[in-house]
């Protein structure tokens, strides 16, 4: 089944590799690894953010600087929650964020990498956020959503508790202690999930949707890779990650509408193309209010919208050119295309693609 599953998100980047040649005269200068070197770009962009964009991140930045080799963009991945601290604190050029900044953070402002508290935020990351365990023998199990969450929230605690089993007929489950694993920093991942659980499972996960783990119980891990490793470690542990790092374990199909859907690029971007831009943002602010509650029949309910963030204005004209640049690359079909193949992701669609690149014309680069 996971073999079958990677398949399918490996097509997607060949599917989007389609779409190149007839792109390719309309793109921005970026990764194309055939395009003279005739770039006029020279600096550095030092970013943070989203390690659930790092995968994607190192593709767009070793193809990005191939383009324009007197280029250096930094990525850390530092997790969400201290990416936006950076980019109020004024210490990251531009950041990566599983979530855009709320209402109340746009209205504060203060952001100190910008020259004003104009901001840009394009949603150009789309993943299942994958619910993975570790089990011997157990490849994949069904789970609809009040036992995901009775999991999470500590009320559902051996593998072998009749609410999974009664969905896993014929699998031997073992009497062992489930361990969940949440992320021990602020992660937009972690609200993605939780989100999720709030939204599909209210009277089990009775708790808001937030970027921080809201219960002491369970182990937690420092960012991604500190999940992915405590399950992959840890028999009898599941957790929450992007999907793109948890190939090797065990993976749950999610129910939806009365089926189990398995994890795949094109069912999380069901979801999101189902959900609406929220409302009172500005035309370069595009981010998505996704409702795991109404995910389509076939669609992946768990699913991340990660954003780039940068400003409308810099201090230096040279910072804004390269963050200028490095969003059309990262948008353009050939960066989307990059992404799909390094990590899963889903490529963006050609009318979103319209609307993030007239978000990102809004930064003054003169």
């Amino acid at each position: 089944m996971k073999i079958s599953r990677i398949a399918r998100i490996g097509a997607v980047g060949a599917v989007a590799a389609l779409a190149l040649a007839g792109c390719a005269a309309n793109e921005p200068s970026g990764g194309s690894s055939d395009a003279p070197n005739d770039s006029t770009l020279s600096g550095s962009l030092d970013a943070t953010g989203a390690s659930s964009q790092e995968a994607a991140q190192q593709s767009w930045v070793a193809a990005f600087q191939t383009a324009n080799p007197d280029v250096t963009v930094n990525y850390t991945a530092t997790g969400s929650g201290t990416g936006r601290e950076n980019f109020i604190a004024g210490s990251s050029s531009f950041i990566g964020s599983d979530r855009a900044f709320n209402a109340d953070e746009l209205a504060k402002g203060g952001f100190g990498s910008c020259a004003s508290d104009e901001i840009v935020e394009i949603p150009v990351y789309i993943s299942p956020v994958a619910v993975a365990f570790n089990l011997d023998g157990i490849d994949e199990l069904n789970l609809d959503g009040k036992t995901i969450a009775g999991i999470f929230a500590g009320t559902i605690t051996k593998w072998n508790d009749p609410a999974i089993a009664d969905q896993n007929q014929g699998v031997e489950l073992p009497d062992q202690a489930i361990v969940p694993v949440h992320r021990a920093d602020a992660s937009g991942t972690q609200e993605t999930f939780t989100k999720y659980l709030s939204a599909v499972a209210p009277d089990v996960w009775t708790y808001e949707a937030s970027d921080e783990w809201p219960l002491s119980t369970g182990e937690a891990g420092d960012g991604t890779s500190g999940v992915v490793d405590a399950i992959t470690n840890g028999s009898g542990y599941i957790g929450f990650a992007d999907a793109s790092r948890t190939a090797d374990l065990g993976q749950v199909a999610v129910q939806v509408e009365g089926e189990y859907v398995a994890y795949s690029a094109e069912a999380a971007a069901a979801l999101v193309e189902a959900s609406p831009l929220e409302e009172g943002r500005s035309d370069h602010d595009l981010a998505f209010a996704v409702d795991p509650a109404a995910a389509p029949a076939g669609s992946y309910p768990i699913a991340l919208v990660s954003y780039l963030i940068g400003c409308v204005e810099y201090d230096d004209a040279e910072t804004a050119g390269l963050v200028k640049a490095y969003f059309q690359y990262v948008a353009s079909a050939e960066g989307q295309d990059a992404a799909a193949e390094a990590a899963g992701s889903a490529p963006i669609s050609d009318s979103l693609r319209d609307q993030i690149n007239t978000a990102i014309d809004a930064i003054v680069t003169e």
